[in-house]
């Protein structure tokens, strides 16, 4: 049976003066807090987590480390849910919602497989990503295609595959995917990305009337493009498209964002149909126990709530409205594990007392997750391989590179005697880890792998030193050959 294994500690545990506001001493130190982990996610009897069913050690014995593990049940739920969601608050204000799963957040063949099992329609931003899709086989008509600077070879592939949308960024690309349609003989559908001017990141969101970026359109030149569109033969107005941020936690910029479009999209009626509109993605997910993101439900209710007053108030009729989540589908399915190899111990001089902070080095780092080095995202952390009754301390976790600036978890209370050999694992790690990750310091890529019930697979194999230095044009080495002690 899995089961949670609750431990005490003393009452006399004093946070540590060096840790942040919003980060407190766990009463558990091994409890796993379900905002943050994939649901399946659990201790055996022995108190080592598992995922999916399958034992941390099982899967680091199989695989090694660092591995990112992808709940595959998770995702298939979380997919759904949005789906289910979304459409049934908008089908109450009497439109439909489509739901595009945004593939810059994790994209494989096999994971392109279960977004198509459950209906989703899926964006693409690269040649790359569109032929993940295709080779998935992945139905092309239900594909969005985006990107600020698509070359004409990657128009002319998607227009021939017949790609159900092209976001247009430009007046040049609109040409550009315009002649790509008449050469190949057909109507090529697409959306104009506008630059609104709302920008939105958590509980904040700016409104201005202009936005410097290099994404989009400006809402006041949106009716000259749309009427150049309406004027090629070989292309076909679906509606705008806007996307104000990421890690979004409420509705406030996306209610601004409806209503800035929906005032162009009145007046884009008077030219012609306006079927859709597409309010992006950005929905946020829980990476620590201090992140409170709104429901899906409330979400999907109040942006439905706002669509329909808002056309109600123009008089027009509500348009179907695509969304365009990712982090949230895949961001909680995942889990990153490592192996803790270094600990340290270093005293900071603070303003209250002096204190220490623990440094736990993995074998990992910016290479696998570069987040917190680019976001300054923060992370949590638990023991993988065992529990713990030692008292917390508090721990930054470090990874291998060569930069100070390479941290996994910034900050974290894990039990005192967490120490080298002990596996840890980092949870909420599914999106935009292993899609940003690089070879920095000729680190290869780790794995990914599924899980689900009791057994697991690889979706993407890890990269092993034979592999990069396979690229490398003056390896001595005979043609196809690498020699035995790189092969590894």
């Amino acid at each position: 049976m899995l089961v949670k294994v609750p431990v005490t500690r003393s009452d006399t545990t004093r946070a540590n003066p060096l840790a942040p506001s919003w980060l407190s001493v766990p009463a558990d130190v091994n409890a796993l807090d379900p905002a943050v982990w994939p649901r399946r996610a659990a201790r055996d009897d022995a108190g080592e987590l598992t995922l999916g069913g399958v034992a941390a050690s099982a899967l680091v014995r199989e695989h090694g480390t660092p591995v990112y593990v992808v709940d595959e049940a998770e995702v298939r739920d979380r997919a759904a849910l949005v789906r289910d969601t979304f459409g049934a608050a908008f089908a109450g204000i009497g439109s439909s919602a489509k739901v595009y799963y945004a593939g810059k957040a994790f994209l494989s063949v096999g994971l392109v497989g279960w977004i198509a099992e459950a209906g989703l329609h899926l964006d693409v931003c690269s040649d790359g990503e569109f032929a993940v899709a295709m080779a998935a086989g992945f139905d092309p008509a239900r594909i969005g295609y985006h990107g600020n600077n698509k070359s004409v070879r990657e128009i002319e592939d998607a227009v021939r595959a017949g790609v159900g949308a092209i976001v247009l960024d430009s007046s040049l690309e609109l040409q550009r995917v315009a002649r790509a349609a008449q050469e190949a003989g057909v109507v090529q559908r697409v959306r104009v990305r506008t630059n609104s001017g709302v920008h939105a990141s958590t509980h904040e969101y700016l409104a201005t009337a202009h936005e410097d970026q290099k994404f989009g359109i400006a809402l006041a030149d949106i009716a000259d493009v749309v009427q150049a569109i309406r004027a090629e033969p070989s292309l076909e107005f679906l509606g705008l498209h806007s996307h104000i941020g990421s890690q979004i936690f409420d509705t406030g910029g996306f209610a601004e964002a409806a209503r800035r479009l929906l005032a162009v999209h009145q007046e884009l009626l008077e030219g012609g149909p306006v079927p859709e509109l597409n309010l992006g993605g950005g929905f946020g997910i829980a990476y620590t126990s201090a992140d409170d993101p709104a429901p899906l439900g409330t979400i999907a209710e109040e942006m439905a709530a706002v669509v329909a007053a808002e056309c109600a108030r123009l008089g027009i009729p509500v348009p179907v409205v695509a969304i365009e989540p990712g982090r949230t589908i895949v961001g909680p399915a995942g889990v990153t594990l490592y192996e803790i190899g270094m600990t340290k111990d270093v005293r900071v001089e603070h303003a209250e007392t002096p204190a220490v902070r623990r440094y736990l080095s993995v074998d990992g780092g910016m290479s696998d997750n570069p987040r917190p080095e680019l976001y300054g995202a923060e992370y949590s952390a638990r023991l993988a391989s065992r529990t713990s009754d030692a008292e917390p301390v508090l721990v930054r976790v470090a990874g291998k590179h060569c930069e100070s600036g390479d941290i996994v978890v910034n900050a974290e209370y894990l039990p005192a005697d967490a120490g080298p050999g002990d596996l840890l694992a980092v949870p909420a790690t599914g999106a935009y880890c292993w899609s940003l990750a690089s070879n920095y310091n000729y680190l290869g890529r780790p794995p990914v792998v599924a899980v689900r019930d009791g057994a697991s697979r690889v979706l993407i194999r890890g990269e092993r030193i034979a592999d990069l230095l396979a690229r490398d044009a003056d390896l001595p080495a005979a043609p196809g050959v690498l020699r035995p002690e790189v092969d590894r």
